[in-house]
């Protein structure tokens, strides 16, 4: 769709388009890092306004002061939106690294995480590299950005209002961190806590042997093991996942039009 270029259309869309980009990036996984710098961002933001402006729709309004600060923080929560849905995944991934830090005997070793920049578990920041590698591997940033263009269409930038109860589908949505988390964790929780329990045993009938010593090594080795071996099933998985966190945020965003 082509664009009248004058002032005030370019204006329109700077504020449309530009609040809706930056409230994608500011969730968003891999560009959203606080490792990428801010002009680096701002450049990205200001790219992707250049390209869209031509072929997105950005109605011209006449509307007072009041209700163009409305209407923008309504465009930057959309983005904000599409941005958290698929930073859920990775806050599962981390969710799943610590719980299985505390199982395997890691819990102690922490290292700075680029995501956070704060000092994280050493499983937590392992399990996030690997899942955002998938999401590159697997095109994922390409799929934001279709599902970014595709919004200005069936929700006009303008015409939506994020209302309570949709903020509450966000965050009953957000509870299935705690779900995605042990699904992710499972394979090897179940091993380790199989390992707990015949060494229970093993000390328990012979009390001299050294369990205590040996049983945390055991654990981390097996679970090593494990964790390895269900790798192979994670670009499927997660990819699966990806998509329903983009149908997910695309039917809430539906839901937000008048």
């Amino acid at each position: 769709m082509n664009q009248p270029f004058t002032l005030d259309s370019v204006l329109v869309a700077a504020v449309f388009i530009g609040l809706r980009v930056s409230g994608l990036l500011l969730f968003a996984p891999g560009l959203g890092n606080n490792a990428v710098p801010a002009r680096a961002k701002a450049g990205f933001v200001v790219l992707l306004v250049i390209l869209l402006w031509p072929v997105v729709p950005v109605p011209r309004m006449q509307v007072s002061a009041l209700l163009w600060i409305g209407i923008a923080l309504n465009e930057l929560l959309i983005g904000v939106v599409v941005g958290l849905f698929l930073n859920f995944i990775f806050d599962a991934a981390q969710f799943a690294g610590q719980v299985l830090g505390m199982q395997m005997g890691f819990s102690l070793v922490t290292m700075l995480d680029p995501q956070t920049q704060a000092d994280s578990a050493v499983l937590s920041v392992f399990y996030q590299t690997i899942v955002l590698l998938i999401f590159f591997a697997l095109d994922v940033h390409h799929w934001i950005l279709r599902a970014l263009v595709s919004s200005f269409y069936y929700l006009p930038a303008g015409h939506s209002v994020l209302t309570f109860a949709r903020v509450q589908s966000l965050l009953h949505t957000a509870s299935a961190i705690w779900v995605l988390g042990l699904q992710i964790a499972a394979p090897v929780l179940i091993a380790t806590v199989i390992a707990d329990f015949v060494l229970a045993f093993i000390g328990k009938a012979s009390p001299q042997l050294p369990v205590l010593l040996v049983g945390l090594s055991i654990k981390s080795v097996l679970g090593m093991l494990v964790m390895i071996a269900t790798m192979a099933a994670w670009p499927r998985y997660f990819s699966l996942q990806f998509a329903n966190a983009i149908r997910w945020s695309e039917q809430t965003l539906r839901l937000t039009s008048y």
